[in-house]
């Protein structure tokens, strides 16, 4: 479209879907019951985990709506919403933002998590990002009126940055990012000697984490040999997990997984991976909403016994969000990852792929595969003062409207939402009475688990 076409079309828009309409949380009569929801997740997941995954929601109320992403789909499926479609995020909380290094080792703050991307109307993300901000400003003590200017600050951060990049370039849009070091100088002026240096160390304890640094905490020499430390429940071994005949087999056919993985790789990355060689695997408990899906680590050997790489397989389920706009355009879930990643991110990791494998359970499954570890790094948000939480926020926000305006049509979005306050004040009402929606669904679900209807795992 040119830029009329667009301009004209977030117009109509706006008129088929007033912002005011943003505010809705929908109906809570025809609600599913939010602990059903959530206990149907459990079917495709490795049902010894699943006590542990709602241990960690029933934490705060953060943490379970960190874990409840399919929750809040079912609820932005009955509310009104635009035809601006972007590729989403699906989940854009506040702790699905962080620090990661580039292959040209640069280090990045950007979106971190794409479980559960698709394409989808764009005020979705936003929401789940400024309701995020309101159950998190309540775990952290902000009263009612610092909350309201936190959220008004953040989706304003959104709509003003999507109007810069609906003014700019479209080159200039997708080499957009956010660079930990420049943002860093600014901080420095902006918060205060003891925010800034609590910025500080985040960001150098992020280069630390590196495969060198994860190849020293999850491994240890046995034998002569470098293998997985046993850490049950979070890391299990195969041997544990199936003997040690189970144990090989099943070995062969992860490395077969490594072979077809390489496949989905650039002709460059495939000769670096052909360089290592699988050592050992093992199996490994991530995230809060993750927990009971199968993830694996991979240790990797090169050269000699100073060579090392470690690999996170993790698998890739339907989004939650296909249950409301459809079916994913990529018949294998890992790639729907991996695609949405590589279109919202401003730089992916370089091992990112993908594959589908036959699991232990002898069910094809779909993985995508990433560095464990790569200067990955983020921010700890029930620990954030109130100026470092709110640029924290807004550093988010604008993350986000470059991944949309890079997938989207920018200036439609720009000019839907307009140059006054209307939409953030919508979006800024949608988070307050999500939140409390959301501190109802979570109290639902630690009730569950006092009755006996679900068990827990709790501290883990």
């Amino acid at each position: 479209m040119t830029r009329a076409q667009s301009e004209a079309r977030g117009a109509r828009e706006r008129a088929r879907v007033p912002r005011s309409s943003l505010g809705a949380v929908g109906p809570v009569d025809v609600r599913p019951d939010p602990v059903d929801l959530l206990v149907s997740q459990g079917a495709a997941r490795l049902p010894e985990l699943l006590p542990l995954r709602y241990g960690r929601m029933a934490a705060s109320a953060f943490a379970f709506y960190r874990g409840a992403a399919l929750l809040m789909a079912s609820d932005l499926a009955r509310t009104p919403h635009s035809d601006l479609g972007v590729q989403l995020c699906g989940d854009a909380h506040l702790s699905n933002f962080g620090l990661y290094g580039t292959p040209e080792r640069r280090l990045l703050f950007d979106l971190n998590d794409f479980d559960e991307t698709l394409p989808g109307p764009f005020e979705w993300d936003v929401k789940r990002l400024v309701a995020s901000v309101e159950v998190a400003a309540r775990g952290i003590g902000l009263g009612a009126g610092k909350r309201r200017d936190v959220l008004l600050h953040v989706a304003r951060a959104y709509r003003t940055a999507m109007r810069e990049f609906a003014d700019r370039p479209t080159l200039e849009v997708w080499y957009a990012r956010l660079d930990a070091d420049d943002e860093l100088r600014d901080l420095r002026s902006d918060l205060g000697k003891a925010q800034a240096k609590r910025t500080e160390s985040t960001v150098r304890k992020a280069r630390t984490r590196d495969h060198l640094s994860s190849v020293g905490k999850l491994t240890e020499v046995v034998g002569g040999s470098r293998r997985f430390v046993s850490d049950p429940p979070l890391v299990s071994t195969l041997p544990e997990l199936l003997g040690a005949a189970g144990a090989r087999e099943f070995a062969t056919a992860m490395g077969g997984l490594v072979s077809a993985y390489a496949a989905s790789l650039p002709p460059d990355r495939r000769h670096l991976l052909a360089q290592y060689r699988v050592v050992d695997l093992a199996r490994k408990v991530v995230g809060v909403g993750s927990v009971g899906t199968r993830a694996w680590i991979l240790l990797f050997q090169g050269v000699d016994d100073s060579d090392y790489l470690i690999l996170q397989a993790k698998e890739a389920q339907e989004s939650v969000l296909e249950r409301f706009l459809g079916a994913s355009g990529y018949a294998q879930s890992g790639q729907r990852v991996v695609e949405g990643q590589r279109l919202m991110q401003a730089a992916s990791d370089g091992l990112l792929g993908w594959q589908r494998t036959t699991g232990i359970d002898g069910h094809q499954r779909d993985f995508y595969v990433r560095q464990l570890r790569d200067w990955k790094g983020s921010a700890v948000i029930e620990g954030m003062r109130p100026a470092g939480f709110r640029r924290y926020g807004a550093m988010c926000a604008w993350t986000l409207a470059r991944a949309h305006a890079r997938s989207g049509d920018r200036v439609a979005i720009a000019a839907y939402l307009g140059r006054s306050s209307s939409a953030d004040e919508a979006f800024a009402t949608f988070a307050t009475d999500y939140a409390d929606r959301t501190e109802s669904d979570h109290a639902a679900l630690v009730a569950a688990i006092g009755a006996g209807r679900l068990q827990a795992v709790h501290g883990v």
